[in-house]
């Protein structure tokens, strides 16, 4: 995965560590769309209702940059895997805070998968298993940034059936629930916004 401006997160992860500044600055930059993204996939709507997750994107970011001396790795998976442990981290203390233990429904790991046997390159379908893990989403996990970054131009209503449909795992009709819309139309919009992120995705290949 690059940077927009065409170097890779192990490049910026290597100059940052050698006290680049900007290099550093960069690196949390890329990344923001992505962590907001898993936040969003990381607590249930009932405590989305009690603060609002940029909070917990913020708070992440800021204990990530603080303490970026303590990252030891030197790949893009294992800093990925270094956020998502922060923003779980304080994910769960959110919920002890707001809701107790016995409501916790935060999520451990949210990330950008596809189901298994659908090759990345094969385009995008209804998943057969309703069930499926909420961390199977559409693509590699090479891609995530790329994804995230994706989702985020999305039209909030394509987004967000997206990740209630996918990355939370939910079934149509909690979806179409959630988002005060009749099943067909929700299911609808899910293709319109799928066909939407394909095209997208389609003409952005890094």
């Amino acid at each position: 995965m690059t940077a927009a401006n065409g170097e890779s997160i192990s490049g910026l992860l290597q100059r940052a560590r050698g006290g680049d500044r900007r290099a550093l600055d960069r690196l949390f930059a890329v990344c923001r769309n992505y962590i907001t993204i898993v936040a969003r996939t990381q607590v249930e709507s009932w405590l989305q209702a009690k603060f609002d997750p940029s909070d917990l994107v913020q708070q992440t970011l800021m204990e990530a940059y603080r303490g970026f001396d303590g990252f030891h790795g030197g790949t893009e998976a294992e800093w990925l895997v270094w956020l998502r442990r922060i923003l779980t981290r304080n994910a769960v203390d959110l919920a002890r805070h707001y809701g107790g233990t016995e409501k916790r429904q935060v999520r451990r790991e949210a990330s950008l998968r596809p189901p298994p046997g659908m090759d990345s390159s094969a385009g995008f379908r209804e998943p057969v298993d309703r069930q499926d893990s909420p961390s199977k989403l559409l693509l590699s996990r090479e891609r995530e940034l790329f994804l995230a970054d994706a989702l985020a131009r999305l039209e909030d209503d394509y987004r967000e059936v997206i990740l209630l449909r996918n990355l939370q795992g939910l079934p149509f009709e909690e979806v179409a629930q959630r988002m005060q819309r009749s099943r067909p139309a929700v299911q609808m919009l899910w293709m319109r916004a799928i066909r939407k992120l394909q095209e997208m995705l389609g003409s952005t290949e890094p």
